[in-house]
């Protein structure tokens, strides 16, 4: 068998570019910049909130390196041009196979060139079983790809529907069905949300009204405000070197330098704005001193209050006349007039039996999220949305934001064209997530956060009433949703692309190829599809056993996507969304490790039925130790894969920690090739581990030599390289005549990557025996970088070159003369002379009995003679350890 590591299989299906190299480097500076700044890069992934959304710039390369795999079904087009070839670019179909066969380890970078081309496929069909929020399924149409995904969650599912039918919309369309609404509601809404200029005294526009939670003090009935501190935002444009607090005795708002030390309002209270009276999960009271917990009390006093205390507002009257911005936009203590409005909401509500219909009816369903004390087992967070008071949905949401929204939903129901109602329903949903009291203000940022910034529910001590319509600034409001949703349509009809030459940031005209051109989704799940060699790729992330638990979170935005969508999507017809059948470590479900694996592997086995023999599957995934890398690789080859490569990729801000070589912690999310796996032969493990040995070694020297990888990364590709190996033999590799598990291997191979193996003489000497026709220069590049040495193993008799290159097997007589040497002198035996010299006096009818009882026949000496047996042939290594007394006299 040969030694040279092989950049294809040995198989006749051919090897795609991803299985020979992939651009880490180009790839993460592009991820580095996309990640801030995704509402340029791909505005259709930011028109609704999805979880672990990887970014479209990952999966755009996954799809390059992985579906220009035949140069005959390739063209590339000039992006802005009428949809012409790219004449002067590549000359012909032999240009383009050198780019798509030039890829390899050392130099990815062929294909690369392409990245910011309008290129397309003919004839490749792929498929998402977990699709997410669609990155995958988007990314792959944009090549001219037929697209099919998969979600259990209908949130997903809607989300991912609209965005791919994004590129065959009419915007005219949608401004049309947006002008309606407009028309219908924006005047009584934004009356909800206006405050008297302090500068001008004319009307402003309230951005953001921002409110306290409240409760009574146990002790002494005085009404505490659960201020963690008095800040009210950071100073900005000439005072961005001071802070906005609060007095707390009068509420006016001024400026102070040090919002750590004592200072004294127009009022005359001297007070030290960092010290509030609510301090993690307890309060202080500021009149009698009380401590106490704040969910305690909540519960005793059935709830909490709350109150108004200070505006963030804008002024298009100051603004008009030119006025500087710290005056047309500013923060202004909340008056008894701003009180007084919010109030007439809170009636007008409560006599809005006819808009009750247009928000959520539903019961918070107790969850991991919603009660983690319910439940044995736990996900950490110290989750308990129950136990603060919030019982409904509704109970999310102040008085006037279900009076605003259910008005704006109303609204859209009557929208009469179904693709306009669901995108103006898209940003409604997108916008819930800043127009509810669990939206924080962020005072350094002067803008709020939503109530997803975490992935859980928390309630607040403090919060943000956003101004529902919207007006000219601020953030997530229904207005700026909507726009973000009309510059996600634009882009998906005409996509571009962002590219990095020379260190900045380029962006090519428009591609003439839409997004989602020819794409199915459903809802359901993954483990239920039936598809059978249908498939050329499956590209997708899949889910990662308790890093989001999406059924939970999802129900904040389905309830209300529901009441529109129930009668016109089976999806959307049950209560909540579908939990029990999430592959997912949930405790509320009684759902661990254990039936995360099981439920993983199932899921892989569908993906197997349906990929094509010659397909491929590609897929993102989070690590964090060597463990998760056994129980993969075990779950991929259990159901007849073979992984074939493995990179490092950026992929986001919440990317996972792993630590894959001493003192180096990397930031990264995985990417996992694999393909069907052909035939799997025996091996033993000590043959394998040397092939592992090597393969790591030659990948790490390529890849060192010529590429800036960081240790860490390289030690990922090295273990996708390693894996391969193992894949080929999965089931069959034996150690002293055990099977060995995929997790037994993966940790030997870690072992491998963080500290290097120990590859000697005897290793050497068996990789010859394999060798056909086995020469001195053979010799020489398997000694090369091990610790063996040709003059070394020529001390030992391993070979002789008298009569040209001989190998010192146990028939040969000078080998055999210097092991009985070393027997009659009681030197020191290797295992090899061992093995050697009970072949060889087995071979002559001798008895090996007294050297059985004699030796300690060791693990390392049974698992040699399995591998002296697979490299010659020779069964007689194989039973000579068990050879008893009187065999032979």
């Amino acid at each position: 068998m040969s030694q040279e590591i092989s950049e294809s299989d040995e198989d006749d299906r051919p090897t795609l570019p991803i299985e020979k190299g992939y651009p880490i480097e180009q790839v993460n500076e592009i991820v580095s910049r996309e990640n801030q700044s995704k509402r340029y890069y791909r505005p259709l992934y930011t028109m609704h909130k999805w979880w672990a959304r990887r970014l479209g710039s990952v999966f755009r390369t996954i799809s390059l390196y992985t579906l220009l795999d035949d140069p005959q079904s390739i063209s590339i087009h000039n992006p802005g041009s009428d949809n012409q070839k790219l004449g002067d670019f590549l000359d012909d179909g032999e240009s383009i196979e050198n780019l798509v066969d030039n890829v390899d380890l050392g130099d990815p970078d062929s294909l690369w060139q392409l990245y910011s081309k309008d290129v397309r496929v003919e004839d490749k069909r792929v498929l998402d079983p977990f699709m997410g929020g669609g990155t995958s399924l988007i990314e792959a149409s944009r090549f001219g790809a037929s697209v099919v995904g998969n979600d259990l969650n209908p949130v997903a599912w809607f989300v991912t529907k609209k965005e791919l039918e994004a590129g065959q919309t009419d915007i005219s369309e949608l401004e049309e069905a947006f002008s309606r609404v407009e028309e219908q509601v924006k005047k009584e809404l934004t009356e909800h949300y206006s405050t008297e200029c302090p500068n001008c005294e004319r009307t402003a526009d309230v951005m953001y009204y921002l409110w306290v939670t409240e409760l009574d003090c146990t002790s002494c009935s005085e009404t505490v405000s659960l201020f963690k501190d008095y800040r009210v935002a950071k100073g900005r444009y000439g005072d961005k070197d001071k802070y906005n607090v609060l007095c707390p005795d009068c509420e006016s708002i001024f400026h102070v330098e040090d919002w750590r030390s004592e200072c004294e309002c127009d009022c005359g209270n001297n007070f030290v704005p960092a010290e509030g009276p609510a301090s993690g999960a307890e309060y202080s009271c500021t009149s009698c001193g009380q401590q106490y917990g704040v969910m305690d009390a909540g519960r005793e006093q059935g709830g909490y209050g709350s109150r108004m205390y200070a505006i963030e507002y804008y002024c298009p009257h100051c603004d008009e006349e030119g006025r500087d911005r710290a005056v047309y936009k500013g923060y202004k203590q909340a008056e008894e007039v701003d009180i007084e409005k919010y109030e007439a909401a809170v009636r007008e509500w409560e006599d809005a039996d006819d808009l009750r219909e247009f928000v959520p009816s539903q019961d918070v369903p107790l969850g991991i999220l919603t009660d983690s004390t319910a439940f044995e087992g736990s996900i950490g967070g110290g989750h308990n949305l129950l136990g603060h008071g919030y019982e409904q949905w509704t109970d999310i949401f102040d008085e006037r934001q279900l009076l605003c929204l259910s008005k704006l939903l109303e609204a859209i129901d009557d929208v009469e064209n179904q693709n306009a109602k669901e995108y103006l329903l898209l940003a409604l949903s997108d916008s819930l997530m800043f127009n509810n009291t669990f939206t924080i203000y962020n005072l350094q940022g002067h803008k709020v956060e939503g109530i997803f910034k975490t992935n859980s529910f928390k309630p607040q001590k403090e919060f943000v009433e956003n101004n529902v319509w919207g007006t000219e600034f601020g953030r997530g409001t229904f207005v700026k949703s909507w726009k973000k949703v009309l510059a996600g349509v634009e882009w998906a009809a005409a996509p571009v692309e962002r590219y990095i030459e020379d260190g900045s940031t380029q962006k090519t005209p428009p591609f003439n190829k839409a997004v989602g051109d020819d794409h199915e989704v459903h809802c359901g799940d993954a483990r239920q599809l039936e598809y059978e060699d249908e498939f050329d790729a499956v590209l997708t992330d899949p889910p990662y056993y308790n890093n989001v638990i999406y059924s939970e979170l999802s129900n904040f935005f389905y309830v209300w996507l529901r009441i529109v969508l129930q009668d016109e999507y089976e999806p959307f017809e049950t209560e909540t969304t579908p939990r029990a059948e999430s592959i997912v470590a949930n405790p509320a479900e009684g759902k661990d490790e254990t039936d995360f694996e099981e439920e993983l592997h199932q899921s892989f086995s569908k993906i197997h039925q349906a990929l094509k023999q010659d397909g491929v599957l590609a897929f993102t995934y989070h690590h964090s130790d060597a463990e998760s890398w056994g129980e993969l690789l075990e779950a991929l080859c259990e159901v007849g894969f073979e992984v074939t490569a493995t990179y490092p990729v950026t992929a986001d801000t919440n990317r996972a920690t792993y630590k894959l070589t001493e003192g180096e912690s990397v930031d990264f999310d995985i990417i996992i090739v694999a393909r069907p796996a052909q035939d799997r032969e025996p091996i033993s493990w000590n043959s394998l581990r040397r092939n592992i040995y090597r393969t790591a070694q030659k990948t790490r020297t390529r890849l060192e030599e010529n590429r800036n990888l960081s240790r860490g990364d390289i030690g990922v590709v090295e273990m996708g390289r390693c894996f391969h190996e193992y894949s080929k033999h999965h089931g069959e590799v034996k150690r002293a005549g055990e099977p060995m598990s995929a997790k037994d291997v993966v940790d030997e191979i870690y072992g491998v990557i963080q500290h290097g193996a120990d590859v000697g003489e005897i290793d050497v000497f068996v990789d010859l025996l394999e060798t056909p026709n086995a020469t001195y220069d053979d010799l020489n590049k398997l000694t090369r970088g091990t610790d063996a040495t040709p003059e070394r193993m020529e001390d030992m008799r391993l070979y002789r070159m008298e009569d040209g290159f001989t190998l010192g097997t146990w028939d040969d007589e000078k080998r055999i003369a210097y092991i009985q040497s070393r027997v009659d002198s009681g030197d020191e035996l290797t295992d090899l002379d061992r093995a050697q010299f009970l072949r060889w006096r087995w071979e002559q009818g001798k008895s090996v009995t007294e050297y059985l009882e004699q030796w300690e026949i060791t693990d390392d000496l049974r698992e040699l003679c399995e591998g002296l047996a697979d490299a010659t042939g020779d069964e007689t290594y194989r039973n000579i350890l068990e050879s008893r007394l009187g065999d032979y006299q």
